[in-house]
């Protein structure tokens, strides 16, 4: 997950999208790590495209599983990655989802000033 982290970062600084850069790494980590613990596939790949005025990032595992967002325990250390990812998007003007046969997460979130 450090790896998609820095790659992250590294890329959108490039892009010249600094503002995302935070949001967006808390992002892939969290899709990362559940596509890691709750995928069954033997190989994990991570994408990240700006189009159309947003910042595409998607997580294949391979696995057909449709994540939920689940109500955590105030003291739980787990179990809050997609209500973060829910929350970071709708607060960026994005949403999140899965493709049809669930093997893809994705999350967009839109770009500051509509750069594409």
């Amino acid at each position: 997950m450090g790896m998609a982290r820095k790659l992250t970062a590294a890329r959108l600084r490039y892009c010249g999208l600094e503002a995302l850069v935070d949001d967006a790494k808390l992002i892939v980590s969290e899709l990362v790590t559940n596509a890691i613990q709750h995928g069954g596939g033997a190989q994990v790949t991570f994408t990240m495209t700006v189009r159309d005025g947003f910042l595409h990032l998607a997580v294949h595992d391979g696995t057909p599983c449709r994540p939920v967002v689940r109500s955590a325990p105030d003291d739980a250390e787990c179990g809050r990655g997609l209500f973060l990812v829910d929350c970071l998007a709708s607060a960026r003007g994005g949403t999140w989802g899965t493709s049809d046969d669930g093997t893809t997460i994705w999350c967009c979130l839109a770009v500051p000033g509509g750069e594409s």
